[in-house]
């Protein structure tokens, strides 16, 4: 999931309504330029997709992502997702990973997810996903569940700095499932932490895990 920051946010958690963001002309207004441009070039398409990463917590109620925009599609749909894309004026970079690939939209990055975390892309994540209102364009978005699930399972021994996400542990609490995030993580000690540190902060109850 792509990095966030703390700026004030311009709907109110759960509205499905984000807003542009603070600021005018900045990062976060440039990328969300970016994600509306990728988002049309997708549904027109017709290619089965939904909004991840920093982007689809702030359409929950977190804070403004400021980093990248991140969308889930199905390994099969991807390259059909990068012409897509490029016939909007974006352009593919080569991605040493082989969980996404990654298209430049100016000097904006689009990530398109279709392994997480080892996991598919599949119909059912993405039947999962809710119509919300982003920057005053509706498009499907990623359920606070989901969005966890893949957060927590994305943490590593090399990769385990939970400072910037906990705000959106804190955003997100109400909407999430948290049983069905502490099963599905269950493999990862990394996840097991994080939640034991959002009980040890009482931000959700001790029972979880």
């Amino acid at each position: 999931m792509g990095d966030v920051h703390t700026e004030p946010m311009a709907a109110t958690r759960g509205s499905g309504t984000a807003g542009p963001g603070p600021g005018s002309g900045g990062v976060a207004d440039g990328l969300l330029n970016a994600l509306k441009r990728a988002a049309a070039a997708l549904r027109d398409a017709g290619i089965g997709y939904a909004l991840a990463g920093g982007f689809a917590a702030y359409a929950h109620g977190a804070a403004v992502s400021t980093h990248d925009v991140d969308f889930v599609v199905r390994e099969r749909d991807v390259q059909v997702a990068l012409e897509a894309l490029a016939s909007v004026g974006m352009t593919h970079l080569e991605s040493p990973e082989n969980w996404l690939e990654k298209a430049y939209d100016g000097e904006h990055l689009i990530d398109l997810i279709h392994t997480p975390s080892g996991r598919p892309v599949d119909g059912e994540l993405l039947g999962r996903a809710e119509d919300m209102t982003v920057g005053a364009v509706l498009m499907p978005v990623l359920p606070a569940t989901d969005l966890m699930v893949m957060r927590l399972l994305a943490f590593t021994e090399t990769a385990c700095d939970f400072s910037g996400f906990l705000h959106v542990g804190r955003a997100l609490r109400e909407q999430v499932d948290w049983r069905r995030v502490a099963a599905e993580t269950a493999e990862s000690p990394y996840a097991y932490a994080f939640l034991a540190l959002l009980t040890r902060l009482d931000v959700i109850e001790g029972d979880v895990l």
